[in-house]
């Protein structure tokens, strides 16, 4: 059994399983010499020859217990048939969202456009890179990827209430998105991911109506995820509660964020728990990052935990700091 399977079915304190969140991506060279001469990134993300070398370049420097695939969470817009592309120090920009288009999208046509994504898996599981790691394909959360495709860019500065305007293009979107989701989710199972993670970027966004944005979406995703036989974990980053979140979605783990306190979270759950780490601290020096390390180790050293950060790892993160996390962790006794 992977070290990651060790910690999440059977609840082992043992060690501390280690991966990060976007630990395939910009703070590494070997990925930024690939960048320069694929600047479209939805083209590179299907380019499942590169996806799979880039997949693999933290695994090979770092030796991490698990590989998340090359991707993202607005493939499943994409498949969609919404127009999306990635513009330069903007982000994300999602075309004009027409819903008789999306009632016309079939589930062959859906799977068609993400092939790639699939093939990428596919050829991970047979990689000898991978022997005892775990193989991990993620989905966005419904909440987030309603934000961006209503929305078409990233809602850093919060939404408006216009958003909420429409209600009838929002639970049509939603209905969707259920359907999408689940059957992405059930291919990259089939190609081979061993464990799906969800993430809902952007949850902390939800001001009321819990139940309809962030709890019963979230919750029959999770159901899904757990008839096809894999663990899931959530992300629902930003939120107030995650107590109350994995009361009611039961995830097999929940990933959390740098904001919440880790002492008084594991007075209340016994699911296993990833991430906290603050990806701010990899811009630090040594002993801060040790020290902080350190905190979160000692938090959760009678609970099961996987070691993550508490977000994705920031682009300028030098490569000797990944290193020495990776090394604290290990030896971490």
């Amino acid at each position: 059994m992977t070290p990651i399977k060790e910690c999440l079915l059977n609840k082992s304190t043992k060690t501390n399983p280690i991966w990060l969140m976007r630990q395939a991506g910009r703070y590494l060279p070997e990925f930024r010499e690939i960048r320069k001469s694929n600047p479209d990134f939805i083209k590179l993300c299907l380019n499942h020859t590169l996806a799979e070398e880039i997949t693999l370049q933290p695994i090979k420097r770092f030796g991490f217990d698990a590989a998340i695939i090359f991707s993202d969470i607005l493939m499943i817009p994409y498949g969609m048939g919404q127009t999306v592309e990635f513009k330069k120090n903007f982000g994300p920009n999602l075309g004009s969202l027409d819903l008789d288009k999306l009632q016309i999208v079939t589930e062959d046509n859906f799977i068609k456009k993400l092939s790639p994504v699939y093939k990428l898996l596919s050829n991970l599981n047979n990689s000898k890179d991978l022997e005892n790691k775990d193989l991990i394909g993620f989905v966005g959360a419904p909440w987030t990827l309603l934000v961006y495709m209503i929305n078409k860019v990233s809602p850093k500065k919060g939404l408006t209430e216009a958003f909420f305007k429409d209600e009838i293009l929002i639970n049509e979107i939603l209905n969707f998105l259920d359907k999408f989701i689940k059957i992405h989710i059930e291919n990259q199972i089939k190609a081979g991911a061993t464990i799906i993670q969800i993430f809902d970027s952007w949850a902390g966004l939800i001001q009321n109506d819990f139940d309809k944005f962030l709890y019963s979406p979230t919750l029959s995703l999770v159901n899904h995820v757990k008839n096809l036989g894999v663990p899931v974990i959530c992300f629902p980053r930003g939120i107030s509660d995650y107590v109350k979140f994995s009361k009611i979605v039961k995830p097999s783990m929940i990933n959390i964020d740098y904001d919440v306190d880790p002492k008084d979270l594991i007075k209340y759950l016994d699911i296993p728990i990833q991430g906290g780490l603050n990806p701010e601290a990899l811009l630090s020096n040594k002993e801060s990052l040790r020290k902080e390390i350190k905190r979160y180790l000692d938090i959760f050293k009678d609970h099961p935990y996987v070691f993550n950060l508490g977000h994705g790892i920031l682009p300028d993160t030098r490569v000797d700091m990944v290193y020495e996390l990776v090394n604290i962790v290990r030896n971490y006794k």
